[in-house]
């Protein structure tokens, strides 16, 4: 197979884990304000995001090809910057609990 699209599969793959953990990071500190047990749905949520990003990379990692590796850090730091864009502060995404309170 051409370098370029095992390189182009390893930066989708690379979004796809960035989607999966910050995605579900986002998910997570939603939804902790409304939980009865905050504490455990963050470490729940942290060792499935965590056994997740890591198991893949360890699947896109596992011949020792590091330009593959690089593609994919390179397409989970894009994940992370489409995250932020889309769940940004004043966007429709924001839910009424994450809003500042108006009044006294």
């Amino acid at each position: 197979m051409n370098d370029i699209l095992i390189w182009l599969l390893a930066c989708l793959a690379g979004i796809a884990l960035g989607l999966f953990f910050f995605g579900g990071l986002w998910w997570t500190v939603r939804r902790s304000a409304s939980s009865r047990h905050p504490a455990r749905l963050f470490v729940s949520s942290f060792l499935v995001r965590m056994a997740g990003a890591v198991g893949g990379f360890y699947l896109i990692a596992a011949d020792g090809d590091w330009p593959r590796v690089i593609a994919s850090l390179l397409g989970f730091l894009i994940a992370r910057w489409l995250i932020l864009r889309w769940t940004r502060p004043g966007s429709a995404a924001e839910s009424p609990a994450t809003q500042p309170r108006q009044g006294g």
